[in-house]
């Protein structure tokens, strides 16, 4: 419930400071003295939007604060997921700066206009007669039928095996979809990886490749080099092998005199087995040099095949060709795997289905038994309010689509007057009608779920005498459960009232200031005569004034 209310520096408003009772409470004022400010002030609280035109003084901000009991409305769960510190009496703030710039605060955390907006449906309903149009929503319709047939917690799990049955269809289309791309491929996937492991290609070997290649095509000259330099190293008289050993020779003489010589008798000598090593390897492989065509073919044939796969898959080494290939091979896995996958989904979303189709069904059958419960004491309501013949037709439709809150669709069907065939709601409903139904379903949904606070704004326009009496009797029977503010011009809904507000203007030298205060017995009994005959109040309308208090 709306516990207290701060308002600063918004519209006509300098400061103002409102303490509500938990019951009925009633706010009334000439047209014009500021009553739709305390709404607008509200809708702030509630997550509208704001501009600079909301404030009073363009040098100040604007800050609007209600403390709201809500230990009684279980959102420890919202404040959770929305990060949030959770307090039974709550506090919401709403700041609007000079610069334009709006902040919101819950419980001293910034929250977006989305989070209050989704927090404000738990604690205020504000109903106007523009928002009587909610009445002709077929999802609002069922939701009332909802309540009285106690399906809350079972649209709960509906709504819940739905969420996991789209989530199904969406990953089997999913790879329904992957799988249709693929078997589009799949040939040509096949073709290109036969075509590459047919290469059997290796890491490395196109380097390896390449220097046999570069060796087999000009193996007449390097086996000309080779054995010239085989030829320098070792020749008896004045190879270098020769050379060196008669260095060595003569340095081992004077090796012995001092360790510099010893250093370069050591260093020739390492020298030399080196030099014998090269000249063994050289002769290894001038050994092995042989001209040979055919192994120069294959290894040309190999490399062609391998330019001519890198150039296709626009690879620069064989490695890329190798990753292609794994890859490729992994999509022609991938599509029977895929079939595999499609096939367990396909067994599992039919059984979701049963399920989901089964609690369709239990709401149908609930909502078929609360029906005739519902219209008779929406009927009952509407007689007391003066509409007597006012009949209901609930039409609850099982079809086979999924909506939100189950598989049916709802018509609700409407005539006020004997004789009159039945028509949609929306269609032959005039606009006091479909204030007194509303009133007539707020009353019922009262009893059968834990409302909000409800702000009723002037719903009792086009009403007077014995109806509006019956109006704030209906009115004063839901404060009993719950929160309900009434702004009202009928004197007969304002005698009802646990508390009475009156909204004014004042002039302060050139400022227009809009006030509020709280009526005491005399200030009320007054009050209500002047809605009773004006400005000018007589004494019969003082005694009729006491009379509807009393």
């Amino acid at each position: 419930m709306l516990q207290t209310l701060h308002i600063k520096n918004f519209a006509l408003i300098e400061h103002l400071h409102i303490d509500f009772s938990n019951r009925l409470s009633i706010i009334t004022g000439e047209t014009g003295a500021g009553k739709s400010i305390l709404l607008g002030a509200l809708g702030l609280i509630l997550g509208n939007r704001a501009d600079l035109t909301s404030l009073k003084d363009k040098e100040q901000k604007c800050v609007v604060e209600a403390y709201f009991k809500i230990a009684d409305y279980n959102l420890q769960e919202f404040f959770s997921q929305n990060d949030l510190d959770y307090e039974d009496v709550t506090i919401i703030r709403r700041e609007i700066l000079p610069s334009g710039k709006s902040r919101a605060f819950v419980n001293d955390s910034p929250v977006n206009l989305q989070e209050l907006q989704e927090l404000g449906t738990y604690l205020i309903d504000i109903h106007s007669q523009q928002q009587t149009r909610e009445l002709s929503d077929e999802q609002y319709q069922m939701q009332i039928l909802d309540a009285v047939a106690g399906n809350s917690d079972t649209v709960a799990v509906y709504k819940k095996q739905l969420t996991g049955y789209k989530a199904i269809q969406l990953q089997l289309k999913k790879l329904q979809e992957q799988k249709e791309a693929l078997t589009k491929e799949q040939d040509y996937n096949s073709f290109l990886l036969q075509e590459l492991l047919s290469a059997n290609l290796k890491a490395g070997e196109q380097q390896e490749l390449e220097s046999e290649l570069e060796k087999l095509s000009n193996v007449e000259f390097i086996k000309e080099s080779l054995g010239r330099a085989l030829s320098i190293a070792n020749d008896e008289q004045i190879g270098a092998v020769q050379n060196l050993k008669e260095i060595k020779a003569a340095l081992q003489k004077v090796s012995g005199i001092s360790s510099e010589y010893a250093g370069f008798f050591e260093r020739i000598s390492s020298l030399l087995i080196e030099f014998d090593d090269i000249t063994d390897e050289l002769s290894h492989d001038f050994e092995k040099l042989i001209n040979d065509p055919e192994q120069l073919e294959l290894i040309n044939h190999k490399l062609q095949l391998i330019y001519s796969l890198q150039k296709k898959h626009q690879a620069a080494t064989v490695e890329e060709l190798l990753v292609i290939q794994e890859a490729l091979d992994n999509k022609v896995v991938m599509a029977d795997e895929l079939e595999a996958s499609i096939e367990k989904l396909t067994v599992e979303i039919e059984t979701v289905k049963t399920a989901i189709d089964k609690t369709a069904v239990l709401l149908f059958d609930k909502r078929q038994k609360a029906i005739p419960v519902l219209t008779d004491k929406i009927t009952v309501i509407l007689a007391q309010l003066g509409m007597p013949n006012a009949r209901f037709n609930f039409e609850v439709k099982a079809t086979d689509n999924y909506h939100n809150n189950g598989k049916d669709e709802m018509s609700l069907l409407f005539s006020a007057n004997k004789g009159t065939d039945f028509g949609l709601l929306k269609k032959v409903a005039s606009g006091g009608e479909m204030s007194r139904i509303m009133l007539a379903v707020k009353a019922v949904l009262a009893e059968y779920s834990k409302l909000p606070t409800i702000i009723f704004d002037e719903i009792d326009t086009g009403v007077s005498g014995e109806i509006a009496h019956k109006m704030g009797d209906i009115m004063k029977v839901m404060s009993r459960g719950m929160q309900v503010l009434a702004i009202t011009h009928l004197p007969q809904i304002a005698a009802k009232g646990d508390q009475h507000y009156k909204v004014f203007k004042t002039t302060q030298g050139e400022n227009t200031v809009s006030e509020l205060k709280l009526l005491y017995k005399e200030e009320r009994v007054r009050e209500i005569a002047e809605m009773l005959s004006g400005k000018d109040i007589s004494d019969s309308a003082l005694k009729h004034a006491e009379a509807l208090l009393n």
